[in-house]
């Protein structure tokens, strides 16, 4: 049996990937061959990314895969858990200055993942330019693999004696919808921002980056369509582990906070907008609540592991995909790469749609906000709206790109077999 924090494979379906990633882009074209290399060499140190998914029992689990992961020169999706992946759940892609590295978001989420991009980079950097870069807050092949980064990411707490927190806030359930249904046209749009600006402005008006963005959101939001009545319904991501003190573990334990906007409080006052919406936050992202929360999922999962494997890729996979917000919001931690820095332009996370119709990622680094706004739609409209609503309030950006959102989509899990065949690079 399969412990309760171990990746729920079966989350991920062919209609709902759920494919997470990072996207760098570089001072010079990536050579092709080294990031191979590299690639291959962290297997060692990162062994739990280099695996395919395996039917036991009642259950998908992630088992070692000896193929290579591959490593293409094309910006095109490819499926991942398919020959054309080397049936790994993971890929990695370059075009020009840029690469990415693309994952099942059921197997790990940011957190887990900067990591693994922050030492693949460190290894290719080395290489590429000849230099000898402090090797301090990278995971290295040769290091020891601590527990704490793959073992029970909760050890040590009282799990089953965790008492039901005083503030639980009830979903929206009539919210806000930016797609009516009859689009599927995934896009993303690229932007970079000053640090020093938005911080600035969090200071002056009682924010956080992710409260001050969701305020920013919401009021694109009734831009976008100012004859709704319907609340604006926003996610933001918060990582279980860290908050109850493990902030190494690969495993996915990303969860969400919810602010809701409804149409009577208006958002002009930027001050008391972004005031409450940092109270909200505060109020739902406290150490008992994901405690709570920990204790729900090992529940669950002892209810699920009686549940045949093909219920689980049905309706259950079905219903975690299904669309619960209107916007999505995470910040993941990678404000700095130390003495890589200099050689990167450009960083961005990623990250599938499907329970939003607007999703922003947000990263950090060279002291500015690079953010990755993801819609389901075809239109700029909305993504215009919200540079009008940050030029509103004085903070520069600029827009770097715009591009449909090619994540890796997913070969469905029953149709499984012939791994060993079609060995791909």
């Amino acid at each position: 049996m399969s412990e309760f924090y171990e990746p729920m494979l079966y989350l991920s379906t062919p209609d709902h990937p759920n494919t997470m990633g990072v996207l760098a882009v570089l001072k010079e074209a990536v050579d092709g061959e080294l990031l191979r290399e590299v690639v291959e060499e962290l297997r060692t140190r990162f062994p739990y990314f280099y695996v395919k998914a395996e039917s036991r029992g009642n259950d998908l689990v992630p088992v070692p895969n000896a193929l290579p992961m591959t490593v293409r020169d094309s910006w095109a999706p490819i499926r991942l858990n398919a020959e054309e992946s080397n049936y790994h759940l993971a890929a990695w892609k370059y075009e020009g200055k840029r690469l990415a590295f693309e994952i099942s978001h059921s197997l790990t989420d940011g957190a887990g993942v900067l990591p693994y991009f922050k030492s693949a980079l460190y290894l290719y950097l080395s290489r590429r330019t000849g230099q000898s870069f402090d090797p301090t807050g990278f995971r290295l092949p040769g290091d020891d693999i601590p527990e704490s980064e793959t073992g029970n990411p909760f050890a040590g707490l009282n799990i089953d004696g965790a008492e039901e927190p005083l503030y639980r806030k009830e979903t929206e359930k009539d919210f806000f919808r930016l797609n009516d249904g009859t689009e599927s046209d995934a896009r993303v749009t690229y932007i970079k921002l000053s640090e020093a600006q938005l911080m600035q402005y969090c200071r002056d008006f009682d924010g956080s980056p992710n409260a001050f963005l969701a305020v920013m959101l919401a009021r694109a939001a009734r831009r976008y369509d100012s004859a709704s009545e319907k609340t604006v319904s926003v996610a933001i991501a918060i990582d279980h582990k860290a908050m109850l003190g493990n902030r190494d573990n690969y495993r996915m334990f990303a969860n969400i906070v919810e602010l809701d906007f409804p149409k009577s409080r208006p958002l002009d006052d930027l001050m008391k907008a972004c005031t409450m919406a940092r109270g909200q936050v505060m109020l739902q992202a406290q150490p008992e609540n994901s405690l709570w929360a920990m204790k729900q999922r090992k529940l669950l999962y002892a209810k699920l592991e009686q549940m045949p494997l093909e219920m689980k890729l049905g309706v259950i996979a079905k219903s975690a995909g299904s669309p619960r917000w209107s916007i999505s919001i995470s910040y993941a931690n990678s404000r700095t790469f130390g003495p890589l820095d200099p050689y990167i332009e450009e960083l961005y996370m990623l990250a599938e749609l499907g329970v939003s119709d607007i999703m922003c990622e947000i990263a950090c680094l060279n002291h500015c906000f690079f953010l990755a706004v993801g819609q389901n739609f075809s239109s700029n409209q909305f993504v215009d709206a919200v540079l009008n609503e940050l030029a509103s309030v004085g903070i520069d950006y600029e827009v770097m790109g715009r591009e449909p959102l090619r994540l890796c989509g997913l070969e469905a899990y029953s149709a499984m077999g012939g791994e060993e065949e079609g060995q791909r690079d």
